[in-house]
């Protein structure tokens, strides 16, 4: 009897484990992808990146990377360059714009994330200006919530196969428990 006890007691701590360990993970829902790549636009050579999460509570999911390269190699990309992105849904509504900033000091790769509150087809523009020009670059992009499931959900997925696999591994003990007596 307390063998079943401790085999209880171990298989609803592994449920609780699953369950909590669920509640903690965090997955992404997929990489950025292009949608302008290695456009060459004046004197820049321009490439934007997206991972378009649209989101309902006010976070700025939607976020892009711009890469800019002077489509002349033989000069280089000056520091003072700007890159400003601008979505607006087609379906209508509010441009909204942001600054892109230098990820890890580097002027040549530029990250910003903007509120996109609604699925949807969304118009968007890279505008890059310095001292070689100014330019603008533009695609549209489709919105979509984040398709992860919620952590509930996940520990309601794994609940079944942690109830097969503790039934099984009752059966297991049982069987030997009934060769161990004859």
């Amino acid at each position: 009897m307390k063998r079943k006890t401790s085999l209880v007691v171990i298989a609803c701590a592994t449920v609780v484990a699953a369950v909590g360990h669920a509640a903690t993970v965090d997955a992404h829902s997929g990489p950025p992808f292009p949608i302008v790549s290695n456009q060459i636009a004046g004197p820049y050579e321009v490439s934007v990146w997206t991972d378009p999460d649209a989101t309902a509570d006010g976070s700025a999911a939607g976020q892009f990377w711009v890469v800019v390269q002077p489509a002349n190699r033989a000069t280089s990309l000056p520091a003072d360059t700007k890159v400003n992105v601008t979505i607006q849904p087609v379906d209508g509504g509010p441009a909204l714009r942001g600054t892109a900033k230098p990820v890890n000091g580097d002027v040549s790769r530029q990250f910003v994330a903007l509120l996109m509150d609604h699925e949807g087809r969304y118009a968007a523009r890279a505008s890059v200006e310095g001292p070689l020009g100014a330019v603008d670059v533009a695609a549209d992009v489709d919105a979509t919530y984040d398709l992860r499931p919620s952590s509930t959900m996940v520990a309601v997925y794994v609940m079944p196969f942690m109830l097969v696999g503790f039934l099984w591994i009752k059966l297991l003990l049982r069987r030997r428990h009934g060769r161990a007596r004859t």
